[in-house]
């Protein structure tokens, strides 16, 4: 392999922005003959995934260098050092400096240099990385937060990512305005925790400040999209532009996590199930189009039927349409890994029947746009999203980033059909 550097990334959104980050430093770097897998550990699962990419790569690339990096590398580098595949092992800090892409390209590992992953519980800054948006010419993300200050039990990603960090608002429109000036249509606000956005900088601002600064900063943006959000973190200038702003896009992921209370308080969540019906309600009511994604973890440690009755039940409740379903896997160094564990059968059963009652969401989503008129962002020719993020398929070619009118002809149970 010679030429420039292979990028291959597993897990979040995040990941995905910060490997065009990491493309870009090492272009500048001038790394050449590597392979670089950008590493998730959200679930064991996930860990192990990047083991089996880590050897598959090595087999197709056997003369280049293996460079691991992210969330598992971050959590657990001296698992991925002692593969011998890997060449060198990078933490989620060191993957976004410049320098460090400039010693690997210079060949500078040594086996002092092998790993190099410092304490992410020490960095107290995040920068916000100016890339032109990744993935289609429709879309850009930019990220305005990194880590996380909470201890769910089941979670390691604080581990991975460190504390919350806040990119100041001043750096974000700026970033904005350069995106749309380039001519992306829709931008949308990334981080770990985002609600959590603000709390480290002077005036402790919130999200929904954020949201309005960036609205009135730059009016040429057309569309706003922000990403999974903690419902009980929301503020009131967030909701305002729920209510007033068309230009913040009707759609929201929110970190659920689970129906039943007991669950709740054993996740350390910070809401209970009422807090979520409520402020489902209370969006729906603001702005009646909004619709919900979700994530659900079936199957965490001492789940009963009953439970799990009470998360099936919340899909319904809070009308959440787009599910991200986790079966739950322990991961050492969590306090739910020490808890009792329910069977493997039956967490992949369970997570079926939430799959099931999330593809029934849609359906009944899909089916209530019949004959809507929607507007819609092209992501290719002929496939685009509307303000919803559900996805509409077109029979003849329409301008890749633009936002076309659409009337809604009819649905394949995935997608919405139209013309």
């Amino acid at each position: 392999m010679t030429g420039a550097p292979r990028f291959t990334t597993l897990g979040c959104r995040l990941n995905a922005y910060e490997t065009e980050a990491m493309k870009d430093l090492a272009g500048q770097a001038g790394l050449e003959n590597a392979v670089v897998v950008n590493t998730c550990a959200v679930t064991s699962e996930a860990v192990r995934k990047a083991r089996q990419e880590i050897r598959r790569l090595r087999r197709a690339h056997p003369d280049a260098r293996l460079i691991v990096t992210g969330c598992a590398a971050q959590t657990e580098p001296g698992t991925f050092a002692a593969m011998a595949e890997v060449d060198a092992v990078i933490g989620n800090t060191e993957k976004m400096q410049g320098d460090t892409w400039g010693r690997l390209a210079a060949d500078f590992i040594g086996d002092a240099e092998r790993v190099q992953v410092n304490d992410i519980m020490s960095v107290t800054e995040t920068a916000g990385h100016l890339i032109d948006g990744f993935g289609t010419r429709s879309r850009a993300y930019v990220q305005v937060q990194n880590g996380c200050d909470h201890r769910c039990t089941f979670c390691i990603i604080p581990y991975g990512r460190g504390n919350s960090r806040s990119v100041p608002t001043g750096v974000v429109v700026d970033q904005i305005k350069r995106l749309v000036g380039t001519g992306y249509n829709e931008v949308v606000l990334t981080g770990v925790d985002l609600t959590s956005w603000g709390a480290d900088l002077p005036s402790q601002p919130k999200l929904g400040d954020l949201v309005m600064r960036i609205l009135k900063l730059v009016p040429d943006l057309p569309r706003l999209r922000i990403s999974s959000i903690d419902s009980i973190e929301v503020d009131g200038n967030l909701m305002q532009a729920i209510a007033t702003e068309p230009r913040l896009m009707p759609h929201l992921h929110l970190s659920l996590q689970h129906g039943d209370d007991l669950i709740l308080k054993r996740m350390k969540r910070r809401h209970l199930s009422d807090d979520a019906i409520r402020f489902a309600e209370e969006a729906r009511r603001l702005r009646p189009d909004m619709t919900f994604g979700a994530d659900i973890i079936a199957g965490f440690p001492t789940e009963t039927d009953a439970a799990f009755e009470n998360s099936l039940r919340l899909v319904e409740e809070c009308h959440l349409t787009w599910l991200h379903v986790f079966p739950y896997s322990p991961r050492p160094g969590t306090p739910a890994a020490k808890m009792p564990q329910v069977h493997g059968a039956t967490i992949k059963a369970r997570a079926a029947r939430l799959r099931a009652a999330g593809e029934a969401r849609v359906v009944a989503h899909l089916a209530e746009q019949q004959g809507r008129n929607h507007a819609v962002l092209m992501e290719s020719p002929r496939m685009g999203r509307t303000g919803q993020f559900t996805e509409v398929a077109f029979d003849s070619d329409r301008p890749e980033g633009a936002i076309v009118t659409a009337t809604v002809t009819g649905h394949t149970g995935t997608q919405l059909t139209a013309v």
